[in-house]
């Protein structure tokens, strides 16, 4: 099959915008939980009247520092409930939101404000604060601090605009109007701004919670928010929770707090990417090694991977059912308590998942649902459902959606959530919308005869980590190529937890090292294992992570014995990184830097 369309459920909207998500909740019901707020070791509640009650108070706060219709405003900060309450104000406000990652650099802050035209900034922390300021554009004017009380202040400033100010300014808005302007790396290195409009928005969460009805609209259900609200993906799931109202609950320090807030908060339904799941599925295995009892906990694995695939073929083996139940009790339990004790659903998005981890943990007793999609498709763009589910697929178009196939392979995406273009880059544009108007997403892939797409490789070269952080290369590698000792370098990290890089060294450049540092004789296959030119290669790779984010940054290197060329196949003849051939033929060198 080389194309599918699942019809939509919702239609596109005609009129309307996000806020009406918040408000219509307030009017029709006032006392649903909408969200809890972090309250010492615990959590406050908060309904939905008093959700609209607090946007509206900052929304008035920002009309009277000066935010205009269509305004942008920027916000970097971790997530966390400050992060909702803003976004939804800075709409109410009718403005347009600027996410920035707060581990980015101050280049990358500088860029972001300077091509978005951001007339204002919420950074989370004095420190951050102190990042900005200098790199600040003449017309960003204000700047605010989430910890600064920021909510409290905004709301007494606010106190003399009116309620039917906010109004006129909300009704302002249409589903064509710019929601958000969400920047993501390019090969080049330079971050486009996505356009978002409420109707990519109010498509995709519509078509989504209604699709997935059983999860979103199910009563009494929960999520924990630990994704960056920064990213799309879980942009998607906090408008997503607000829209079908699910109460929402944030985590802005999942490495410090998740285990914690998992356990106290008890989500019935969490939205991850694969990298947690990973980190679930390894610490439990090191604490069953721990505890001597790792031969049990890979046994059980075993089990809860072949009943996962047994339920596939519809058939469970009485014997396997028997050993099920045994693991059930000493091991499957564990895990699920471990993410809260309720959780019996998920969806995981931003890279791949993989076929083993998704048939243990739906053997475990929590079923993933695993979908793809970009920034530039308002998050997902296909999903597996509980009725229509595929481990090891992607999942199916999300209803109002096409995908196809080109004749090179490469998916193709058209719907209501494809964004409306690159902000003030149409030549970024012509490359990827077809002349009917296609999305091309740069990455390969196979529709089964069910309409289940298969992810099978991408065509950019782009990385996206198991994170699910996106990483252009170029950037990286340009610095670190300007260090005198090195040749070539190419970064990895495609579905790997995190960006390490492969370092040859130039021979010439070399040689008055190896004098100065009295090396003489020292065969070159022991060289790049020496200390001393490691740690001048780790100056290296220090100067390149200063033009990234934290995220982004190398964190482990290997230097290889031998240089690219273009005779040893790994340089094309304009000398660019022949990425297929190096991947091969160095796989066990970059295996080990993620052992």
């Amino acid at each position: 099959m080389n194309e599918v369309t699942i019809p939509a459920l919702v239609p596109s909207a005609t009129a309307g915008n996000l806020t009406n998500l918040v408000a219509e909740r307030a009017w029709f019901e006032p006392e649903r939980l909408m969200l809890s707020r972090p309250l010492g070791n615990g959590w406050q509640s908060v309904t939905a009247r008093e959700f609209e009650a607090e946007v509206r108070a900052c929304a008035k706060g920002l009309i009277a520092a000066g935010i205009n219709i269509g305004d942008r405003v920027a916000i970097m900060a971790r997530t966390r409930y400050e992060w909702t309450i803003l976004d939804f104000a800075i709409w109410f406000a009718g403005g347009c939101v600027v996410p920035i990652f707060e581990t980015s650099s101050a280049e990358q802050v500088r860029w972001i404000l300077s091509d978005s035209g951001a007339v204002a900034i919420v950074v989370e922390t004095p420190v951050l604060s102190e990042l900005v300021a200098p790199v600040l554009p003449g017309f960003t004017k204000l700047i605010w601090t989430i910890t600064d009380d920021i909510i409290h202040k905004l709301t007494q400033a606010g106190q003399g605009v009116s309620d039917a100010e906010i109004d006129r300014r909300r009704n302002a808005l249409v589903p064509d109007t710019l929601a958000t302007l969400i920047y993501t790396s390019g090969t080049t290195g330079r971050p486009k701004g996505v356009q978002l409009t409420h109707g990519n928005f109010l498509s995709e969460c519509g078509n989504v919670v209604q699709g997935a009805s059983d999860l979103f609209l199910k009563p009494g259900g929960s999520t924990l928010l630990f994704l960056p609200v920064a990213h799309v993906f879980g942009r998607m799931v906090q408008i997503g929770a607000v829209s079908a109202g699910l109460h929402m609950a944030h985590c802005g320090d999942p490495a410090g707090r998740l285990p914690i807030d998992l356990a106290s908060f008890k989500p019935t339904f969490v939205l991850a990417v694969p990298r947690i799941f990973e980190k679930i599925y390894n610490g439990a295995e090191a604490r069953a090694e721990a505890a001597g009892k790792g031969s049990i906990f890979r046994k059980a694995a075993a089990v809860a991977i072949r009943y996962s695939e047994a339920m596939d073929r519809g058939k469970i083996p009485l014997m396997l059912r028997a050993k099920h139940l045994l693991f059930d009790r000493l091991v499957f339990s564990k895990i699920r308590t471990g993410m809260g004790g309720r959780v019996e659903a998920a969806i995981s998005g931003g890279a791949p998942l993989g076929a083993r981890l998704g048939h243990f943990y739906r053997g475990a007793g929590v079923r993933i649902l695993e979908g793809y999609g970009l920034t530039e498709t308002t998050a997902g763009a296909t999903l597996n459902l509980t009725k229509f589910h595929r481990v090891g697929s992607v999942g199916r178009p999300i209803p109002g959606t096409s995908l196809r196939i080109d004749d090179d392979g490469e998916v193709l995406i058209k719907g209501s959530i494809v964004m409306r273009g690159y902000w003030q880059n149409e030549e970024a544009n012509r490359e990827v919308f077809t002349e009917d108007h296609w999305f091309r997403s740069g990455d390969l892939g196979r529709i089964d005869e069910e309409g289940f797409l298969y992810i099978v490789g991408r065509k950019k070269e782009l990385i996206v980590t198991s994170g699910g952080k996106n990483v252009a290369p170029a950037v990286l590698e340009d610095q670190l190529r300007a260090h005198p000792l090195v040749s070539q370098c190419m970064v990895v990290g495609d579905n790997k937890p995190f960006i390490a890089a492969l370092v040859t060294l130039d021979v010439d450049a070399l040689k008055p090292w190896i004098i100065i540092h009295k090396k003489e004789g020292v065969p070159l296959s022991e060289l790049v294992n020496d200390p001393d030119l490691i740690a001048v290669i780790q100056t290296g790779v220090d100067e390149a992570n200063k033009a990234v984010s934290r995220a982004e940054s190398i964190r482990k290197f290997a230097i290889l014995p031998v240089d690219f060329t273009i005779a040893g196949g790994h340089l094309t003849a304009k000398l660019s990184i022949k990425r297929h051939v190096v991947s091969q033929e160095f796989a066990k060198e970059i295996e080990a830097l993620y052992n």
